[in-house]
């Protein structure tokens, strides 16, 4: 990965930088991504720009990473915990994107040890999950290598212009997996 790559935490102020590249992500690789261009194209910045607004005293428990290049965002990655009592312990990693001119130099591994470092220090969380494209080889090795394992698959998860995708159900245990 180049040096001049910056890993950091999406803000209000990044809002039209990101609608851009998740609208480019939408497009590009619809099969990464359970919503779709057409439902996110008309969405004014101004939504956009208050989804990244974080919640003032309290500590971080969702948000978005982005990769930049100087001021020009190239990859994205969110991670949120769930919010049910019952689920809390669990956090999500959702939205990975990295567009083509930059990958192949690190930056989706980066985001994700970002990702993983933030997740402990989240009080109470155990685990980190995500769904990827059954087809997709590239984010699973990049998974994979990180340690997370896959524990299910769903069939049909995505249709997308009348092709049905599978989705693999992977985990990243932060602390050795309990015994059942």
């Amino acid at each position: 990965m180049s040096a001049t790559v910056q890993i950091r935490w999406i803000g209000p102020e990044d809002a039209p930088a990101f609608q851009a590249l998740r609208l480019s992500g939408l497009r590009e690789a619809p099969t990464a991504f359970g919503s779709s261009y057409a439902e996110e194209k008309d969405e004014p910045v101004d939504v956009v720009r208050q989804r990244l607004v974080q919640p003032e005293g309290q500590a971080r428990e969702r948000g978005i990473l982005g990769a930049f290049i100087g001021e020009q965002l190239v990859g994205t990655m969110g991670i949120r915990r769930l919010t049910s009592v019952k689920q809390q312990h669990q956090l999500l990693i959702w939205g990975v994107y990295v567009s083509p001119l930059h990958r192949s130099g690190g930056i989706a591994r980066a985001m994700l040890a970002e990702a993983l470092a933030f997740a402990r220090t989240v009080p109470g969380a155990l685990l980190v999950k995500l769904s990827v494209n059954a087809g997709n080889r590239a984010a699973l090795q990049l998974y994979q290598a990180a340690g997370f394992s896959v524990y299910g698959t769903e069939p049909a998860a995505l249709c997308i212009d009348g092709t049905l995708h599978d989705e693999h159900l992977m985990q990243w245990w932060l602390h050795a997996a309990p015994v059942p």
